[in-house]
């Protein structure tokens, strides 16, 4: 505190950045929260629907089990408290995407709380605790017609298609920082939804969601100040972009002299700003009573250990194993644990082939490299960790160079032809025949009289040259080290 008093009576105030989190992400499962309506992505607008989703009168609405189980299983992951009993309630608020007029979501007894997340900022580790994890219905989707947004739009359409889908909530403590902070909380996060397979974390098609509360106070207060909420932030990058430009606004209307009204407000990703939607609601505003027609949710413990016991290795858990047992470098790792595919590929190519740091950089790089071109992931195209591995094992033989052997990866990996055939037809493979070689290094010294002058005058860096100019002439097929040794040898006399 005594900083702040010093802050005031020079007049630089400095101020620290506070963000919470509220992630949504739809629960992987193929009916819906309270009705059996298939839950798939993609369907003609309206076609996934039925009288108890749309609210129609007289209807009873039944609980997803299945629901249940992965937000328990999340809950675990995230080492949360499962309560002994947990309570649907109605929210009451009214928008063209609800057709109730009122969501189904848990509010005083979520069906867990308190845990935490540990994530990895620029090195530094940091722990976000958890406040609550709970279980709700999603609404419609709303399509403005002329416009993104409602402002400025001809009219709006609904799809209700996703309107009682499975939605779990997870509040984060305002334990966050800065919007770099936020960013890799919530790509950590759906890394985690996707290894434990609750959710598809795909935010592009709206199946993670997050909406940011930040405030800002003075260093060394322990108040909060008054906090915005930022939507439609729909990547990892524009979380980060969002809450930076909320974060300048912030501090822009404290240092004016101004007060941050409580509000919501709209992140444009067009011109990196936010802009005000609508006054921000209180818990109170919602009317939340408890849902009169399903009862609680009260998992037994043995459920709940067997939930338990289906979780399995961890991301976190996993990346160290990589970098401690496997010696892979944590930044590769990172990547790897990133796709829980491409993280069993490798595991599956190290069985074949024991290099692990070299399998990793050739994911990393390589097919990587490959796969994001397309926008595909190693699921979606015909190569094999054994194909992987035998690309690998010819370098080592000497029969492929590393760049011939990147030549006939991206012919693999684009045609999905096997390795052995992709070399046979293109004649890649490497040349280590001594005499043909020398012919190839004779023909470089009687082409490149000035080189050769300045490598025996004592200018050995000159010999990358001389090696460059055969393995140009060989087109990219004489060994490196042949070629250097045979080139010393003509150049010297001996």
């Amino acid at each position: 505190m005594i900083w702040f008093f010093i802050c005031i009576i020079i007049g630089k105030m400095k101020y620290e950045t506070v963000i919470g989190l509220e992630i949504h992400a739809q629960l992987a499962t193929e009916s819906k929260m309270f009705c059996s309506c298939s839950t798939k992505f993609g369907n003609r607008p309206n076609t996934n629907i039925c009288p108890i989703c749309t609210g129609q009168p007289g209807v009873l609405p039944v609980t997803n089990k299945k629901a249940i189980e992965l937000a328990i299983k999340t809950a675990l992951a995230l080492n949360c408290t499962i309560e002994p009993s947990s309570v649907f309630a109605r929210k009451h608020y009214f928008y063209p995407d609800l057709p109730k007029n009122y969501q189904v979501s848990q509010y005083e007894l979520p069906l867990a709380t308190k845990g935490y997340l540990d994530i990895e900022v620029d090195g530094q580790k940091r722990r976000i605790g958890i406040t609550r994890v709970h279980l709700e219905e999603d609404a419609g989707k709303l399509i403005h017609v002329g416009a993104e947004r409602i402002m400025g739009s001809e009219g709006s359409l609904v799809d209700y298609n996703r309107t009682g889908v499975p939605l779990m909530e997870i509040v984060s403590e305002p334990d966050i920082r800065s919007p770099r902070e936020a960013a890799v909380y919530t790509e950590t996060l759906a890394a985690l939804l996707r290894y434990i397979m609750v959710c598809d974390a795909k935010m592009e098609e709206g199946s993670l969601r997050c909406d940011a509360n930040l405030s800002i106070r003075p260093l060394g207060e322990t108040k909060l100040g008054t906090k915005t909420e930022v939507k439609n932030m729909n990547s990892f990058k524009a979380i980060e972009k969002a809450l930076i430009s909320e974060e300048k606004r912030h501090n822009a209307v404290i240092e004016e002299g101004g007060k941050i009204v409580q509000e919501t407000r709209f992140f444009d990703d067009t011109t990196n700003t936010t802009s005000g939607m609508r006054s921000k609601e209180f818990a109170h505003d919602y009317r939340y009573f408890p849902e009169p027609d399903l009862v609680p949710v009260e998992p037994s413990a043995e459920w709940v250990e067997e939930i338990k016991k289906s979780i399995g290795e961890l991301p976190q858990q996993r990346k160290l194993r990589f970098v401690v047992d496997l010696q892979v470098p944590a930044n590769a790792a990172d990547i790897l644990i990133a796709d829980k595919e491409l993280a069993n590929f490798f595991e599956e190519t190290i069985k074949l082939y024991s290099k692990a740091q070299v399998v990793a950089n050739w994911l990393v790089g390589e097919v990587l490299f490959f796969l994001n071109g397309r926008k595909k992931s190693i699921s979606d195209i015909s190569f094999t960790p054994g194909q992987l591995a035998e690309l690998l094992k010819l370098i080592d033989a000497g029969t492929l160079s590393g760049k011939l052997a990147k030549e006939v990866l991206a012919k693999v990996l684009s045609t999905g032809k096997q390795v052995k055939d992709v070399i046979a037809e293109s004649g890649m493979t490497q040349i280590s025949d001594q005499g043909e070689i020398e012919k190839i290094v004779a023909e470089v010294i009687k082409n490149n009289p000035k080189p050769v002058a300045e490598y025996q005058s004592g200018k050995t860096a000159v010999m990358t040259f001389l090696v460059g100019q055969v393995m140009k002439l060989s087109k990219g097929r004489a060994n490196p080290g042949i070629a250097t040794e045979l080139l010393k040898k003509q150049l010297s006399g001996s």
